[in-house]
């Protein structure tokens, strides 16, 4: 080892100083050093304190009126191999002063990963990025039962992750099984990205989505109807009395189940008769003081505005799958299938729900809804599973690309649905089996309650220093300092980190399968082609049947 010309010169609880006179020579032993490179630091008991490189530095030094440098390297303690060459994290007891420092061999690091997590645990989808061939597993049941968030800039690979992730998920099989496995995971598609990367998933777009309004509950139905920035109560009233005047009415039940509907219960009502009941308050005359002479009712022509709302909603084409003829026949059954891939024509892993067609005015809602649906059919099957052992053996992912869009920290009511369903699971979906896998560019601008409830994080370039504090949150005091390449993280390169995985590792994640379509325009090479011809005819045609 003298020939490493490196020793410790401090160790304190989280940091360990190490000084190396000659960096060529110290690399020679196994790979060039690097940010998160991995040391081995062996004490008299020939125990080894494993340690990855945060930061160096480097000092002149003057030998016999020389001026000379001697690097210094920062690096953070792991945990221990002990005796039996077993990887123990956090541990960091090995006696003072340590005899050896060098890069760790090839065979230790990959001991670490190979060891901590039972073969049948093991989930792969990335390798070491200082050496690809060192794989890095998570544990598979700690990674997918407890919320994931996978992070990082435009053209960091972050859809490229999330695809490999889940392609992954779903050829995961039992020794000597070729059919479809038991996962079912959904993804909520803003921007028609993933369909090219799951070609055997369900597709559903704004033309075959199919969910009724009458699954609405109160706030999502006022969301929907409502002017809800306003503060109009006889809007509010009126519509909560005539939803469930229509519920009440449409009702086959028996008379005492009939009494116990309310507003949020999920029975079919007719939006026409509310409507029309907006309108007989808008025109309704009463009696007035004398015999024979009426008045003005206390609303006449005061909902006007709220009429307004109203048909401008029912009648609008790009809300079919709500409110459209499509709807007629739909029950609750129906619409599960369509979300979880138990459609009557085939049964698929992955759902994914093209949202590019969704207006923006009502995305929230339609967020908010299927969210909701998902985690009330994790309740429910909670309590209808025969299983003693498992809440639920059909657990799900639902995975949130641009999660930033759909819940924001911001406080606006339009926001107010979709976040308090997407909360709701974040909380405590994981009991009923309902997970979430939060893809976003900007984790500094999603929920802090969302997020705060993720224990795996797959953190790409992250270039905006508002997201790297974010992140630099989510470490020990210790690790901070790795945050610091984050802006310098090559495309496909990652920092992994979280309950599921045996150490925070710089990773590069593996190439997909079928790759998804987020490539960026090329303008610079289109706009050097000829002029091209554009059909407007056709395109104003296609814009006025939307």
């Amino acid at each position: 080892m003298d020939n490493l010309n490196a020793q410790v010169i401090s160790v304190q609880p989280n940091k360990i100083k190490i000084e190396v006179k000659s960096i060529t020579d110290f690399q020679i032993a196994e790979e060039k050093l690097k940010i998160g490179s991995y040391l081995r630091i062996a004490d008299e008991n020939d125990l080894a304190l494993i340690a990855t490189i945060e930061n160096f530095c480097i000092e002149p030094i003057e030998i016999d009126e020389r001026i000379d440098i001697k690097y210094i390297i920062e690096a953070v303690p792991l945990g221990m191999i002990d005796e039996e060459n077993r990887f123990v994290r956090g541990s960091d007891t090995i006696t003072i002063p340590p005899k050896s420092v060098e890069p760790a061999k090839i065979e230790e690091i990959k001991l670490i990963f190979e060891n901590s997590i039972k073969d049948e645990l093991k989930f792969k989808f990335s390798s070491l990025s200082s050496n690809n061939d060192i794989e890095i597993p998570v544990e598979g049941n700690k990674f997918f039962n407890k919320h994931i968030a996978i992070v990082g800039s435009t053209g960091s690979g972050k859809s490229h992750t999330v695809a490999k992730v889940v392609q992954n998920a779903i050829n995961s099989k039992n020794s000597g099984y070729e059919g479809l496995n038991n996962s079912h995971i959904l993804i909520f598609d803003i921007h028609n990205e993933y369909q090219s990367a799951f070609p055997n998933a369900r597709l559903i777009n704004v033309d075959d989505l199919v969910l009724p309004y009458w699954l609405l509950n109160s706030d999502e139905l006022q969301e929907l109807f409502l002017d809800t920035e306003g503060s109009d109560h006889n809007q509010r009233n009126i519509f909560k009395k005539s939803v469930i005047q229509s519920k009440k009415r449409k009702f086959n039940g028996l008379e005492e189940e009939k009494e116990k509907l309310h507003f949020d219960s999920p029975i079919y009502f007719d939006i026409q008769e509310v409507l029309q009941y907006a309108h007989e308050k808008n025109e309704e005359q009463i009696a007035g003081t004398r015999q024979g002479q009426t008045k003005a009712g206390p609303l006449n022509g005061k909902l006007s505005n709220y009429i307004s709302r109203l048909e401008s909603k029912i009648y609008d084409k790009r809300l079919e799958f709500l409110l459209g003829d499509r709807i007629e026949g739909a029950t609750l059954q129906s619409v599960l299938k369509q979300l979880i891939g138990y459609s009557e024509d085939s049964l698929t892993n992955v759902t994914i729900l093209d949202l590019s067609g969704v207006p923006f005015d009502v995305l929230s809602i339609t967020v908010s809804l299927i969210s909701r649906i998902m985690f009330e059919y994790g309740y429910y099957y909670k309590q209808f599973n025969d299983s003693k052992n498992l809440a639920c053996d059909v657990p799900i992912l639902l995975v949130y690309e641009e999660a930033h869009k759909y819940v924001p920290k911001s406080s606006l009511t339009k926001y107010r649905a979709s976040r308090q369903s997407i909360e709701r699971i974040a909380k405590e979906g994981r009991k009923y089996g309902v997970t979430l896998l939060l893809a976003s560019q900007r984790p500094s601008e999603i929920s802090e309650t969302i997020f705060s409830q993720c224990s795996n994080f797959v953190t790409m370039r992250l270039t905006n220093p508002i997201d790297q504090s974010y992140v630099r949150q989510l470490l020990p005091d210790s690790m901070g300092g790795i945050v610091d390449k984050l802006p310098s993280l090559a495309t496909g390169e990652a920092l992994l980190m979280g309950e599921a995985t045996i150490l925070p590792s710089i990773v590069k994640i593996d190439v997909c399968e079928d790759k998804p379509s987020s490539k960026d325009i090329p303008y610079f090479q289109l706009w050097k082609d000829n002029w091209k011809d554009i059909n407007f005819e056709e395109l104003e045609k296609l814009w006025k049947q939307k």
